[in-house]
Formats: structure tokens, sequence, C-alpha cells
């Protein structure tokens, strides 16, 4: 057009070459045309058709910095198209090259080797599989049909769902997701945490057992079979390993959404149980109604087991099932621990308050002469050994006095402690009416005796000449130290040995206990904190005085406060206001009231 329309037809590009080329038929100029810019396009041109004014300069200018953006821009996307569509196979070169690497430089042996390769090659061509990436990508209420069209039939075959609502199936298997498993790949392995369940669709896996120096297959698992799930409903770790066999199709899920579906309707949460227990065969015969147990009368070995595996796992609720299911709460193990000892010790609050529902018996000992309450208490529980204490005492108004006299025995002093800071009286007698001091005494636990003494125990009926008097005269002077007052050693040896109580005779709160003012042991800080604390702060031995105000003002200067305004109690921590009811060798707690 430029040439056509220049005014002087000799000066152009096509004029050059032919100079009569408007008599020339138009097919000759378009094809002419059409040389020179793909020519011009694709190189630099040959020479032979060129610019030759001005007009035809400027054009070609910018007509060729056109055609080098287009030029890069298709080679540009051509690059990139090569280099993605190799991009998988290049990753793959390069981690199969690692891996020779990686076993030249360790001398793996062959055999070794060839599985290394052999597994990179088989995950390389199931990555194609998978496509559950694609699937995330879509909305929800689109995924969940997707997964309810794939999967729903699959799941609604597996034995643990069979009798469960449609409803409870589909939020399911709307949560499941679906990946593709090259063969010999461990899905489960041999005690990992109980986070997913699988369901086979396709393919197979095999049960082993590899804690065993050499690996054992317990059996293989096909299309439409379900594993992990026994980890997952016992809260505990897996038993067993669980390794493909083939190329296998797995749908996940994991355990917590598992356990959360199961909780929206109780009769599908007693048909799954219903389902796994008798898949298992650890339940016979489950009857419809409440998983009541038919022909209990036949022992099932596996009964104890499974009653004792899920106390342990804390899964109160599969507790409460079980128990329902007729289960006896205070059937043992070899070593005589019911359920009740094994949660106690493990913690499980939950399936402590499931076996009291179920009448357990509290009182139970194992071999080791051990209550649940004891093991609650050993193993630093409070919150479940305070409940058992308070069913424990309603029965046995002696049982304070028996955890008492048991870890004074064993020289726990750990456990005393624990005791003593739940609020037990120090001076608590079992059933032969023996206190932990007696105890102590007679088994020279010297450790146990201090603890006992500075706590406030009454050696007053201590009747023991085997334990070291002049130990005990530390103690108590350690415990006692105060107000000055002449007390022979024969007196006080007396006191503690033989245990001789003089009757007191109120006569203007006077006694004739052999001394000639009444005494008192006085005492910084409320007695249940202190017990708590197991304050091990001494106290002080000082004479009686005739007022409270009097007491106070003692106290204050013993203990360096003003104890004005202090509440004065006794070690049950009833307030005295008058010390008409105070008798000798009383011990008063002086605290103030925030």
């Amino acid at each position: 057009m430029l040439a056509d329309r220049y005014p002087h037809q000799g000066k152009t590009w096509i004029g050059a070459v032919n100079p009569n080329f408007r008599e020339t038929s138009l097919r000759i100029r378009y094809i002419s045309a059409m040389y020179w810019s793909i020519t011009t396009m694709t190189t630099v041109g040959y020479g032979d058709l060129h610019a030759v004014n001005t007009i035809e300069m400027i054009f070609i200018i910018f007509y060729m910095l056109f055609n080098l953006g287009l030029t890069a821009y298709l080679i540009g996307n051509m690059t990139n198209l090569v280099v993605e569509g190799t991009r998988r196979t290049m990753e793959f070169r390069n981690s199969i090259e690692a891996a020779s690497n990686f076993v030249c430089r360790n001398r793996l042996p062959p055999r070794l080797k060839e599985q290394i390769l052999a597994y990179m090659c088989l995950r390389f061509k199931a990555e194609s599989l998978n496509q559950h990436q694609l699937i995330e990508q879509l909305p929800k209420s689109i995924c969940k049909s997707i997964c309810q069209h794939l999967f729903f039939a699959t799941v609604e075959k597996v034995y643990l769902f069979k009798g469960v609502s449609k409803e409870i199936i589909l939020s399911l298997v709307a949560k499941m997701k679906a990946e593709y498993i090259p063969p010999r790949e461990d899905v489960i392995m041999q005690n990992e945490a109980p986070d997913d369940v699988y369901i086979i669709v396709s393919g197979e896996a095999e049960i082993l057992d590899t804690e065993t120096e050499k690996e054992r297959i317990l059996g293989t698992l096909h299309t439409g079979e379900m594993f992990g799930e026994f980890g997952a409903l016992c809260c505990r770790p897996q038993s067993l390993t669980y390794r493909t066999k083939t190329l296998t199709q797995l749908l996940r899920l994991k355990t917590n959404t598992l356990l959360e579906a199961m909780q929206i309707k109780r009769e599908d949460n007693i048909q799954i149980l219903k389902n796994f227990l008798q898949h298992f065969k650890q339940v016979k015969d489950l009857s419809i109604k409440d998983l009541m147990v038919e022909n209990v009368e036949e022992e099932d070995p596996n009964m104890a087991v499974n009653l004792l595996t899920v106390a342990s796992t804390g899964n109160a609720a599969f507790l409460e099932e079980l128990l329902r299911a007729g289960l006896d709460p205070d059937i043992g193990d070899s070593k005589g621990k019911t359920p009740l000892h094994i949660a106690a010790s493990n913690g499980h609050e939950g399936c402590v308050k499931v076996l009291l529902k179920h009448a357990c018996n509290m009182h139970i000992k194992d071999m080791n002469g051990n209550t649940a309450l004891w093991d609650a208490i050993a193993s630093k529980h409070y919150s479940i050994f305070r409940i058992l204490f308070q069913l424990s005492a309603l029965s046995d108004p002696n049982i304070a006095g028996d955890l008492m006299c048991t870890a004074a025995k064993r020289n726990e002093l750990t456990v005393m402690t624990d005791l003593l800071r739940q609020g037990l009286n120090v001076d608590s007698k079992d059933h032969r009416d023996t206190t932990a001091i007696q105890i102590a005494m007679a088994e020279n636990h010297v450790g146990m005796v201090q603890l006992l003494v500075m706590n406030g125990a009454d050696v007053s009926d201590v009747h023991n000449h085997e334990f070291c008097s002049s130990t005990l005269n530390e103690m108590l002077q350690k415990r006692e130290i105060g107000h000055l007052i002449n007390v022979t050693e024969v007196m006080l040896s007396e006191v503690v040995l033989k245990g001789r109580h003089q009757e007191q005779e109120h006569n203007g709160g006077r006694s004739n206990s052999g001394l000639k003012f009444p005494r008192v042991s006085i005492y910084r800080g409320h007695p249940v904190v202190r017990r708590e604390k197991c304050s091990m702060e001494a106290g002080k031995l000082i004479r009686l005085p005739d007022s409270i105000e009097e007491l106070k003002t003692i106290a204050g200067e013993k203990f360096g406060f003003d104890a004005k305004d202090a509440m004065v109690t006794n070690e049950e921590g009833a307030e005295i206001d008058s010390v008409d009811v105070i008798r000798d060798n009383d011990k008063l707690f002086f605290c103030w009231i925030s």
C-alpha cells in the first residue's frame, strides 16, 4: 500500500525491482508483498527487497521490532512447554541419581539397591494416579458428591459400618482422602500413633509383626477390608504393621473424625462398637439391645484383656459400652490389677468415674497389696485420689489410717507427704488401732518419723524402746523450740517413751500433770495450709498465759509480727477465743483472715 500510494513510482521497494509494478497483476503484487513480509519477519531479509524511501524505512523499523517481540514470546512459551513436560522426568532422574550415589557411598548390597530403585520407579508411576489435589481445588459440595459417587458403596460394605445410618456414612465418606500407594510400602508401622484408619478400595495389604528379628506375615487384607481401627478405637499405638502387597488404592480417614462421628448418634455408636467387638471376637453373642451379652457363663479369655486394655487407654466411652455389655468391672490381670487399678495409676479420671458408676470394688488389692486408692496417690493423680478417698471413707472409716500406716511401713516419704497435703490426719489409726508414727518408730524409719513429728504427730501413746530416744527428743525440741522452761531430761523421756497421760483437773485452766503451769505449742500459719505445704517450720513451746490477749502478745514476740488481730485456731482449724478451753500440750496456730 505504501508503494502504491507513494507519488514517485520508481522510488519504492517494489518499484526498484519492477518499475512498472502498477501494470503487473494484483496477484503478483500480493505475492511479492507476502514474500517481503515473511523474509523480514523470520530473518532480516535477503536484500533483494529493501526499503528505498524514508517512509518505508520508518515502517520497517517498527515492523522488525514487532517481529523480535513476537519471536521471543513464541520461543519462550515453547521452552516453557518443553520444560514443564519434562520436569517430573528430570526430577525423577535426579532422585534416581541421588539414590544411586547414596547406595554407592554407603556400599549397600545389590539386593537393597534394587529394592530402592524399584520402589522409586513404582512411586513415580503411581503419582499420576493420585487425584486428591485436583479434587481439593473444587468446592466442597462438588467434592462431597464425587466422594459419595466413588466410595459410598465401598464404605457401606466395610464390617465396621454395617447397620450404621446412611447419614453417618455420608459424613465420613465426605472426609475421606483417596490415595494410591505403590507395592511394598508401609502404610502403618508397628507402635506408631493411631492417627488414621484405612479402607482398601483396590489391591491388597499384608499384616506383619515386625517386633521379632524376622518379619512374620500374619495375613492379607483384600478389597473392602479396613485396618488401623483397633488402635484408633482403643486409643493405643498400632500393634501391627500394614504393608501394601500390590498397587493399592486406599481411603484414609482421620481417627478424630471417626470418633467425632461416633458421638453424633448413640445408636450408631453402639452399632459400630458392636461390629468392632464381633469382628475381633472379644465379646460373644452380642444382642441388639444395649449390647447385653448372652451366654456369659462361657468364659472368654479375651474379655479381661479387652476391658483392661480399654481402661489403660483412657477411652471412657468405649469402656462404658463394654461394661454395659456385661463385662465384670472387677476382672483382674495376672498381677491382680483391676481396671480401676489401671485407670487410677494412669490418671484416666473419666474411666475411674465409669467404673465407679458400674459399682466396681474399690478395696480390691493387687498382688503387691495395693488398692486403686494407693495407686492414685502414688502416681500423683490427686483428683482421682480425692474421688476414691471420699467414697472409700463412707464404707471404711479407717481408710486414712490404713494409707498412712502403709506409707510409714514402706518408708514412702513422697507418698506420705502427698497424703498429708491432701488433708489426712497425721494421727489417723488403721484397723489395728495403730498410727503411722508408731509403725515408723517400730520400723526405725528415721526420715519418716521426722516427717510425721514435724507435721504434729502425737508421740504420747508411743510404746517403743527400739527407736533412739535421743533422736526423737531432738526432733521434738526442733519442733517445739520456744519459751525456755526447765524440763528435766527424765521427765521428757518419760513422756516420750512411757506415754503416760496425766488427767487434767480443770481448775482455772491448771492441771496436776507435774508442771506448775500448763504448756502449749504455738505455730505460725493456718494448720490446713501447713499440712498442704508440708511446712517444716518449727513451733515455740510456751507457758499458757491467763488471757487470749497475753497469748497473742507472746506469739508476736516469738515470731516477730503483730499478732493483735491474728486468729487463734486448734489443729482442726477451729477458732479459739478463750484460754479456758485450752488444755496442757495443745497445739495452737496463729493466722490472719484476708
